[in-house]
């Protein structure tokens, strides 16, 4: 009967592992598979990341344009018409929008831009509003606070 035990695998598809460096007789003796000098052929080896043998790695083959900011803010935008979805008298802030599935995560800069008619008076707590996106907010009646 076959159990955990007694198992063993099918004759031949288990190789035993390479042996080099013991002599000449065994095949793999002398430079056990490394070659003649070059830098793998000794020992303690270790490559940069990008490194290309000498050759002018490709990062700095390529051309550069230009630079990133990493200083710059990026905002999500939200439209007028999303605002508009909201109840009389509500305060639309970043916890609401998330809930109301306007945006997906709640830890991103929010500018609400004038895309659209605004027809309920709603308060507006978010990071930025452009200015006509904030006079059509008050001519409906409704608040900025930023």
């Amino acid at each position: 009967m076959i159990r955990l035990n007694n198992l063993s695998p099918t004759a031949g598809s288990r190789s035993q592992k390479k042996r080099v460096g013991r002599g000449p007789g065994s095949g793999r003796g002398k430079t056990a598979t490394r070659g003649h000098k070059g830098a793998r052929s000794r020992s303690g080896y270790k490559n940069k990341l990008g490194f290309e043998g000498g050759q002018m790695p490709l990062q700095r083959r390529l051309p550069k344009r230009g630079f990133a900011n990493i200083f710059k803010k990026e905002y999500v935008i939200v439209s007028l018409d999303a605002l508009d979805s909201f109840d009389n008298g509500a305060t639309v802030d970043r916890n609401a929008l998330v809930a109301a599935g306007v945006i997906k995560d709640k830890d991103v800069m929010i500018k609400v831009l004038a895309n659209g008619e605004i027809s309920k008076s709603v308060t507006v707590d978010v990071d930025k509003v452009s200015s006509g996106a904030k006079a059509k907010i008050e001519a409906a009646g409704g608040s900025v606070k930023e």
